[in-house]
């Protein structure tokens, strides 16, 4: 969807912060955050695709107001009450779906695979032309705006993995996923090096010659 969280190639915003040793927390609530939200996925009332729209879903002031880990706290917030967690009864049912604390750190490294069986042969090819669709859905894509109508190259073919879009409605679906490669002054208008974009199936179009 089209938001305020899509701020990738967007003018107005400054150069990006970065203090040499930053820490990841700033502060004891965001690393409680963190670790909450963490902790209530691992219920398995939601997946990863359902909780980046939960905090897409905010009021674009509202979004570019707030912190990082403070859109992270809202986004959790919007799930709980959607999925109707924060009463004693419906709670109940997930008590014992918990992540004892001695699992977490090998939980976490070992991490999950979103690859899944192929339905169908890849459309395109390494080498092969392609085109971004330009299209504006209301609901979670994890392709960024500005690639939005370029075109670029298929560099790799990674697979069938989890196609974001379905998941964050429930829906398990597997697509093929490329790399394509695209040139700067393709994205920007100006520069001479390659930029490398992870992009689905459905995002694609191929282009003739």
């Amino acid at each position: 969807m089209n938001g305020a969280h899509d701020l990738g190639g967007m003018h107005g915003f400054g150069a990006i912060d970065v203090k040499p040793g930053e820490p990841v927390f700033h502060a004891e609530w965001e690393r409680r955050a963190f670790a909450l939200t963490l902790a209530c996925g691992f219920l398995g009332a939601w997946n990863l695709d359902e909780s980046r729209h939960a905090r897409e879903r905010q009021h674009p002031a509202v979004y570019l107001a707030n912190g990082y880990y403070e859109n992270w706290l809202a986004g959790l917030e919007t799930l709980l009450r959607e999925k109707d967690l924060l009463g004693d009864a419906t709670a109940a049912r997930f008590r014992l779906k918990r992540l004892p604390p001695e699992r977490v750190r090998a939980v976490l490294k070992a991490g999950g695979s979103v690859e899944v069986e192929a339905a169908r042969a890849p459309s395109f090819e390494p080498g092969q032309r392609v085109r971004v669709r330009n299209r504006h859905r209301p609901g979670h894509t994890r392709a960024p705006r500005y690639t939005a109508g370029r075109l670029g190259v298929v560099h790799a073919h990674h697979g069938c993995h989890v196609f974001p879009d379905a998941n964050a409605a429930g829906e398990r679906a597997g697509r093929h996923l490329y790399s394509v490669r695209f040139a700067s002054v393709e994205l920007w208008g100006a520069g001479d090096h390659a930029v490398y974009v992870d992009l689905w199936e459905p995002y694609l179009e191929a282009v003739d010659g």
